[in-house]
């Protein structure tokens, strides 16, 4: 099942991505060791800027209670074709996993604030959102089997060369302009939120843009 996942190997392996992606930061000096009184400000401007109360799931549908489906999908979405074949219990698990990846999309709309409260350059942001974004994926995709991995990262390797998606030079090239990469970043697929009772609940900013 594509969505799998047990709780346990979830956060273990966000704390290995998240010590990852910190060190790395650090030692290519993309970000500073904060001092506690820079640590207030950049918390208050998140604050300020980026309401607390967005930026995650909400449940609004129950889940499907249907027998897993058979026969040809009507979707063009393989990850709701795949819901659809999966037991009601399944589609529990599945929910929890998808709502997990959506907080995580979160942490990406209030990061992205913060960074323009900080006057950080769109590229800047823009970079910084596709690699969080791609270790969402990194951590959604932990608990699955090796064969489903498999398939994920071969569709990417076709479309992108890359196991987990497109790169952000790739967005760019593709939308031409940083902002419209940040904000490809922080979109979500409506018809699996959807297909499991979920909306996002995106987080404005009222930070404009650099120029």
């Amino acid at each position: 099942m594509i969505l799998r996942l047990t709780s346990t190997r979830l956060v273990q392996r966000a704390a290995l991505v998240a010590a990852t992606a910190l060190t790395t930061a650090l030692s290519a000096g993309l970000v500073a060791v904060p001092t506690a009184s820079a640590a207030s400000a950049a918390s208050a401007a998140s604050v300020a800027h980026c309401a607390g109360s967005c930026g995650g799931p909400a449940v609004v549908a129950p889940l499907s209670q249907e027998p897993p489906a058979v026969g040809a999908c009507t979707s063009p979405e393989p990850v709701v074709c795949e819901i659809r074949r999966s037991t009601p219990d399944e589609r529990v698990e599945q929910r929890g996993i998808r709502m997990r990846y959506l907080d995580l999309i979160g942490d990406m709309d209030h990061v992205r604030c913060t960074m323009r409260a900080e006057g950080r350059s769109p590229e800047e942001i823009a970079r910084r959102l596709v690699d969080m974004r791609n270790d969402a994926k990194e951590i959604t995709r932990a608990g699955m089997t090796p064969e489903e991995v498999r398939v994920l990262e071969a569709r990417n390797m076709v479309k992108y060369g890359n196991p987990l998606g497109p790169t952000a030079d790739q967005l760019h090239a593709k939308y031409g302009s940083w902002e419209k990469v940040a904000d490809a970043s922080t979109r979500t697929s409506r018809a699996v939120d959807g297909e499991l009772g979920l909306a996002y609940l995106p987080c404005p900013c009222d930070v404009p843009a650099a120029a």
